[in-house]
């Protein structure tokens, strides 16, 4: 691919304009899908459409920071790269807390504003995974826009599919479980993003 470094030894750094511009596009979509996703669960009582309303936050603020960090030193941007890591490892672990404690005050969410929105958000965050595809190689500050961009969509697949699961059961278990899951799925791309950047931060 051209310009990404995936046929060279050098790890695309994020310099280049087409980037930058897509970067931007998919910030002014999470952060829309964050304030839609946001009413939503609150609206459904879905702790599943409320964490993936957190992943929509916390990818806004990765985004940022990615495009700030472009054009810098290695460091620069593996120390960048580092401190969203931590932040999604505390993401992941606000939706376990959050939701065990749910699991004390059970109540059905709404499955139809669970399903309707979460459709939405699915669309929403194919369309950015597709645009950032060919840049899922680059160096810890590039990849982990991608690999938050891959939660997204894993993340509204699954809240749809328990949007069904609590329609079909009329109970909120599914809810529960989807909010787990994506949690540990925020916690294994932390544990990505901190490996490499810690590595690069070695490099230097």
């Amino acid at each position: 691919m051209a310009g990404c470094g995936c046929n060279s030894n050098v790890q695309f750094d994020g310099v280049s304009a087409e980037y930058k511009r897509t970067l931007w596009i998919v910030i002014a979509i999470n952060v829309l899908m964050f304030v839609v996703e946001t009413g939503a669960s609150i609206a459904s009582q879905s702790m599943a459409l409320r964490a993936d309303a957190l992943d929509f936050l916390g990818d806004s603020l990765t985004y940022s920071i990615t495009l700030l960090a472009i054009g810098h030193s290695l460091r620069w941007r593996a120390s960048a790269a580092l401190f969203k890591g931590i932040t999604l490892a505390l993401m992941g672990l606000w939706v376990l807390g959050s939701t065990f404690y749910r699991t004390l005050v059970l109540e059905i969410p709404n499955e139809m504003i669970m399903g309707s929105v979460a459709m939405m958000a699915f669309t929403a965050n194919l369309i950015s995974a597709l645009l950032l595809l060919k840049y899922r190689d680059g160096d810890s500050n590039v990849r982990s826009v991608w690999l938050c961009s891959r939660n997204d969509a894993i993340g509204n697949l699954a809240a749809l599919l328990a949007a069904v699961a609590v329609f079909a059961t009329q109970s909120p278990w599914p809810d529960l479980i989807v909010a787990v899951a994506m949690a540990l799925l925020f916690l294994h791309s932390a544990w990505l993003i901190l490996r490499q950047s810690i590595a690069e931060l070695r490099q230097e």
